[in-house]
């Protein structure tokens, strides 16, 4: 089975730059499988790369390699990196669009790519994607070594984590994406199913918080002014045209409007607050 190459950017698809990229890996590696994640990332937005990418990773095969171009600081003193860790291979700036697969895999193996032998001849100062991070990861698919890359580092650029602060009855999270659709995916999570009308909220990013549970009837979602009642166990529960909140696929709260635009609606941008209440409903709303 040949390799997988996962590529995740901000690149968009009007432009020439992802197929540039994916030219030059196949002229190293032509044997190599080529996935598209997402290249629509906000750009330059490195935390809301590095929430899809640790929202995404673990459900590619282990021996998946991640070419990830969030690359604002391209052409500065910024480091080309690549990270090993629970079977995965991730290259990427070192700018912190690693930080969030590194909270769930740990530090990992990590190597400054220094050796210019795995670049393209001549690099430019606009454009690493092409040039330093595309012909990295084609020849880590064609098996060269981790190591023959460059050195070994210890410190790299970390991010805070994604606000979600637990107290007695409010969990407060932070917008972190917004898809095609309008939908809002929050930080709050993970939230799990325990039965018909009981979740579990289990902190995703800090061991030290508590896990909550929370009654998906009595609950409330407080996002831009708008008051959410209820968590719902899929889209259809709601009237068309009208706003709730959903459990989304990858365990995190989210706010959505049935056939409609959510963000759009409540002109939501990511970083935005978010509000789940948890005790009694008059007393959670009046607070």
């Amino acid at each position: 089975m040949s390799k997988i190459i996962a590529l995740l950017s901000d690149f968009g698809n009007r432009d020439t730059y992802v197929g540039t990229m994916k030219g030059v890996i196949l002229g190293i590696a032509p044997e190599i499988r080529l996935v598209d994640i997402s290249h629509n990332v906000d750009p330059q937005h490195v935390r809301q790369g590095a929430f899809m990418l640790q929202s995404v990773f673990h459900h590619f095969p282990q021996g998946t390699i991640f070419l990830v171009v969030i690359d604002p600081g391209v052409g500065s003193m910024r480091r080309p990196i690549a990270l090993h860790g629970g079977g995965y291979t991730f290259v990427a700036p070192d700018n912190g669009v690693l930080s969030y697969v590194m909270e769930v895999l740990g530090q990992g193996e990590v190597v400054e790519l220094l050796n210019t032998d795995y670049w393209l001849p001549e690099v430019s100062r606009t454009f690493h994607g092409r040039d330093i991070f595309a012909p990295v990861a084609a020849h880590l698919a064609a098996g060269v070594p981790l190591g023959e890359l460059g050195e070994p580092s210890g410190q790299v650029v970390r991010l805070p984590r994604p606000q979600m602060d637990v107290n007695e009855r409010r969990v407060t999270g932070e917008v972190m994406h917004i898809d095609h659709f309008g939908n809002i995916t929050t930080s709050i999570g993970y939230l799990f199913w325990e039965g018909e009308t009981s979740l579990t909220l289990t902190p995703a990013f800090d061991d030290n918080l508590p896990s909550v549970q929370v009654g998906a009837e009595s609950a409330t979602v407080l996002v831009h002014g708008e008051v959410i009642y209820s968590i719902r166990a899929s889209y259809s529960e709601a009237l068309r045209g009208d706003f709730l909140a959903v459990v989304g696929s990858s365990g995190y709260l989210e706010v959505a409007v049935n056939q409609g635009n959510a963000a759009d609606r409540l002109d939501v941008a990511v970083g935005d607050r978010v509000d789940l209440e948890i005790g009694e409903r008059d007393a959670a709303v009046s607070d």
